[in-house]
């Protein structure tokens, strides 16, 4: 078994769909020859990732209506959910890509990360079936989704407004100290989060994290970032 087969704990009987699966695009634009890349193991991936998600989702959160069970699937399957469990695999390492690519630091990009977790799922779900997609996706989401069994409507506003952001453009939401008033034993805090030039929202509270919360809160429900031009 390779070392990354050892680590989902699965070995590939057509050891080439592995190989597509951890194969960058940049490789076929730099060698000028074709080579076969993660790109449509990675669109398969994608629908296997979601069909078992959703799957799980309505099995297991039967309290839920279908918008929360929505927004519990777009927390598992968020660009950045995926980066993090490609990188507890090392999967960057694995990656065959352009020297190109790799100078530029794609082997820890969000996007490349996330494509190759996706692509793998594609591979494995070619090559074992549904019940072995299903078996390493619930796997590595194991964490995440015991997580959301103790908190099933934890509201994260947030991370929800990095996400919507991060869908639109690569930059995040920065938080600002606005001001801080009151004795040191009960302070208040004003907190603004701007993104892109934009002040989204404003929130007060009785620490950073308070006022930071209330400021994302605000940011979502106003949507500044649909109106500009």
């Amino acid at each position: 078994m390779t070392p990354l087969e050892q680590r989902i704990g699965y070995k590939f009987r057509n050891s080439l769909l592995l190989a597509e699966a951890l194969t960058h695009p940049s490789l076929s634009h730099e060698a000028q020859q074709r080579h076969p890349d993660y790109q449509r193991l990675e669109f398969l991936g994608d629908a296997v990732l979601q069909l078992v998600i959703t799957e799980h989702l309505f099995q297991n959160f039967r309290g839920e209506a279908e918008g929360q069970l929505t927004k519990l699937r777009s927390r598992l399957v968020s660009r950045n959910a995926l980066r993090a469990h490609a990188a507890s695999l090392h999967l960057g390492q694995y990656i065959l890509m352009g020297r190109g690519e790799e100078a530029s630091g794609g082997r820890e990009r969000t996007s490349t990360l996330a494509d190759a977790f996706e692509a793998l799922i594609g591979a494995l779900y070619l090559d074992g079936g549904l019940e072995v997609a299903r078996e390493f996706i619930l796997t590595q989401m194991r964490e995440n989704l015991e997580e959301l069994a103790e908190k099933p409507v934890d509201i994260n506003p947030k991370g929800n407004l990095q996400e919507l952001l991060q869908s639109i453009s690569p930059q995040s939401p920065v938080y600002e100290l606005v001001s801080q008033t009151g004795p040191e034993h009960e302070k208040t805090f004003v907190s603004k989060v701007v993104w892109e030039g934009i002040v989204l929202g404003q929130g007060t509270g009785r620490s950073k994290k308070q006022a930071e919360t209330a400021a994302a809160l605000e940011a979502l429900q106003l949507r500044l970032w649909k109106k500009t031009p």
